[in-house]
């Protein structure tokens, strides 16, 4: 239960909060209210601990501060400054020989990276773009397993199984994918075709970190476009050397 001592001084901070420190009435049964407020100015604490507010008074502008001017001339001061140094930069370019840091972006000494003249440097790992790829022999990797297709979370690709020519040694033998599609605006860059693929045929390539298009159509990736930004990956495994 709360003492009459702390009811006390919560009513006078109540009063100081109300009429404010320049006032001079005094209520009949307490104390003014120019006591509560030099109470708040010093170091007084309430019951259990907990400090009073303090009362710092607000400093005076004058007429030039009001009017805000040094400021906002200060802040177009830096960006001419910026401007002027890029401007500089762009027209006496000194590029960095060498592996620079992440925080200097640009190889001029810019703070922008000139795209598409400049691009990051993926690490090796980054899950860049799904793309098809073919064997040394320029053979098709692809079997139409559609592994990638049933694992494929957003459902972004679309396979219809197609077979080989006749006139192909391997006609009989294996299948080959007579359309591929993968949707670009419902892929999530996963990986998780890569992962599935036997016969690493799919591979999210660093090198192509984001497809862009300027409509839905051109998003939609179809097997030759697949097959011409993949190109030939050349593997360790050949299951088709010596048959």
């Amino acid at each position: 239960r709360r003492s009459a001592r702390y009811r006390l001084l919560e009513h006078k901070l109540a009063r100081a909060r109300t009429h404010g420190s320049k006032s001079a009435h005094c209520c009949s049964k307490h104390t003014c209210t120019a006591t509560t407020t030099r109470a708040l100015s010093g170091n007084l604490h309430l019951p259990f601990g907990r400090p009073m507010p303090l009362v710092l008074p607000r400093p005076e502008l004058n007429y030039w501060e009001r009017l805000y001017l040094p400021s906002i001339l200060e802040g177009l001061l830096i960006t001419l400054r910026h401007m002027g140094r890029t401007i500089v930069r762009r027209i006496f370019q000194r590029k960095k020989p060498g592996v620079r840091s992440l925080m200097e972006m640009s190889s001029l000494g810019l703070i922008t990276m000139q795209y598409p003249e400049e691009k990051w440097t993926m690490p090796e790992g980054y899950r860049g773009a799904p793309v098809l790829v073919m064997d040394e022999g320029g053979r098709e990797k692809c079997v139409s397993c559609q592994l990638c297709e049933f694992i494929c979370p957003p459902r972004a690709i679309r396979i219809t199984p197609g077979f080989m020519v006749g006139s192909d040694n391997y006609a009989n033998v294996e299948k080959m994918p007579k359309e591929f599609h993968i949707d670009m605006l419902r892929c999530i860059y996963c990986g998780m075709c890569e992962e599935v693929c036997p016969e690493e045929a799919i591979y999210l390539r660093k090198e192509l970190p984001i497809f862009v298009g300027t409509d839905r159509q051109s998003m939609i990736r179809d097997k030759r476009e697949l097959y011409r930004l993949g190109g030939v990956m050349a593997r360790p495994i050949k299951k088709w050397e010596g048959k």
